[in-house]
């Protein structure tokens, strides 16, 4: 094989674009400080993170959409899995110190992890639905956003499989508007205790979402006691209101309706 031939080769680096990847770590502290590049490899690995759990939830969308049990299932449990190494990254950081943190924290500016793009959309696609949520954000990550906010969310996409398999969810509930918020709905939760009485299979597909609903909820806590555990009450990057806003997002559920039946077995 000739030089020009060993180029032109498909090969690890040049699939995984390996040179540019390395290129995008650049610290900003004077020396720079050693635990900058730590705290930039996290928040880019959260971010790569948070791009497969866009193309995750969007895949576990087709498959709940077609009635596909057990490619739901996979997928779902794919989800669930990314959340746990995402709360496993918490405990790399939080080999940083207090002190090593405010080494270079002067030099992050306004940028905070509040203006997280696909952490937002992240957000949209499990069913929150709040105008404010993306007025932070350029125009056209906002009108994406917008976009993901139209459709149907991961829950929608749920009760659609559930339909589909025969479960009384009402058509107006099916039908209505996906740019508004869920609400919850007697009949729903009705259908939700038939399922986990006579249909395993579809009752396996809602545990999975209560799975990626504690994990989420989990990462938040341990966010929040991270952020404290750094910063203390201090204002967060870029101006936020740092644990005070974080703490303000724990201990609500996604799937709301899918805890609220524990208590009706």
């Amino acid at each position: 094989m000739n030089n020009g031939e060993f180029d032109s080769a498909l090969t690890y680096n040049s699939y995984l674009a390996i040179d540019k990847l390395l290129a995008l770590q650049t610290p900003l502290s004077d020396g720079p400080e050693h635990d900058e590049m730590l705290f930039i490899i996290i928040h880019q690995s959260y971010e790569l993170w948070f791009k497969q759990l866009i193309h995750e939830f969007n895949e576990a969308a087709k498959a709940l959409e077609s009635g596909d049990t057990h490619r739901s299932l996979a997928i779902l449990g794919r989800i669930r899995t990314i959340l746990k190494v995402c709360v496993t990254q918490v405990d790399i950081l939080e080999t940083m110190t207090p002190l090593q943190f405010n080494a270079f924290r002067g030099y992050l500016s306004s940028s905070s992890g509040f203006q997280s793009a696909q952490f937002r959309k992240v957000e949209a696609l499990l069913g929150r639905r709040d105008s404010k949520m993306a007025s932070h954000l350029p125009p056209a990550v906002q009108a994406e956003i917008k976009e993901i906010s139209s459709r149907n969310s991961i829950w929608d996409s749920t009760l659609a499989y559930l339909a589909k398999r025969g479960h009384k969810i009402p058509n107006e509930i099916l039908n209505r508007d996906k740019a508004t918020h869920y609400q919850s709905d007697p009949r729903v939760i009705d259908a939700l205790l038939a399922v986990h009485r006579d249909d395993p299979e579809s009752a396996m597909v809602c545990e999975r979402l209560m799975d990626i609903d504690e994990g989420l909820q989990e990462w938040r806590y341990r966010h929040v006691k991270m952020v404290e555990r750094t910063i203390g009450q201090k204002v967060g990057t870029g101006g936020s209101d740092g644990v005070k806003y974080l703490a303000s997002t724990l201990f609500n559920p996604v799937f709301k309706d899918l805890w609220d039946i524990r208590s009706q077995f």
